[in-house]
């Protein structure tokens, strides 16, 4: 059955009318995007397709052109529209983080986080660096590795800092296997840093880890 055949109160784009985008499941909202199915699916099969070979909407915008043109009624047109879509997200989430105190928007970094991160395939280490308002400054991603591990070098993310003149920073890593919970080695690390940035009088406030849709924070777990 085609989305115009479905009871108006159950169509995406009068779904989100009604009630707000907030209220509309991945599959739906994706379904907005797609606007048209193909033979014998509607636009929310179509999303829903997606979301399961692709696993989230991360993987999706993860996913590279030729892995979703390999998916029928996907192309090249629509492949840049959803890159598009997701620069703009990330760049929207910078600008709210550069405007007002992190603290008072946590929620905004770990979904920042989770879209810098959360789909990458390999590990990264990226630095939020925070000016005297805990505003967001700069963001990034210093050192890249493996899939199971990362050099951090604490004199360069010192260098960093200075350069960037920052008063604290956020530290943030990806866990690309899809495991949450922090390491020993995650442990030693974020104390090592920590001593290092201190000596330049620069504040570690959080540590996170990043496993796609997921997110563990140091500080909450009193790990800092």
């Amino acid at each position: 059955m085609a989305i115009t055949d479905w009871p108006a109160n159950e169509r995406p784009r009068e779904k989100l009318i009604e009630l707000g985008a907030e209220a509309l499941s991945d599959a739906e909202l994706l379904a907005i995007f797609l606007r048209v199915g193909v033979v014998g699916k509607s636009a929310v099969d179509l999303a829903r397709d997606l979301l399961s070979q692709f696993g989230s909407l991360n993987g999706i915008f993860a996913a590279s052109e030729q892995a979703l043109s390999q998916v029928h009624g996907i192309g090249s047109s629509k492949y840049v529209q959803l890159q598009a879509i997701f620069e703009m997200s990330r760049r929207a989430l910078n600008e709210q983080l550069q405007q007002r105190d992190v603290f008072q928007s946590p929620q905004q970094v770990r979904d920042y986080l989770v879209l810098k991160l959360g789909a990458l395939t390999r590990e990264v280490f990226m630095v939020l660096f925070l000016d005297t308002q805990n505003r967001l400054h700069a963001a990034e991603e210093l050192f890249s590795g493996t899939l199971t591990q990362t050099s951090v070098y604490p004199r360069e993310v010192v260098k960093r800092a200075i350069h960037h003149n920052a008063a604290s920073v956020i530290l943030a890593h990806n866990h690309p296997s899809g495991a949450v919970q922090q390491s020993a080695a995650d442990e030693l690390l974020t104390q090592q840093l920590k001593q290092a940035l201190a000596l330049v009088d620069v504040r570690v406030l959080d540590h996170f880890i990043v496993a796609g849709n997921q997110t563990l924070s140091f500080a909450e777990r009193g790990l800092l």
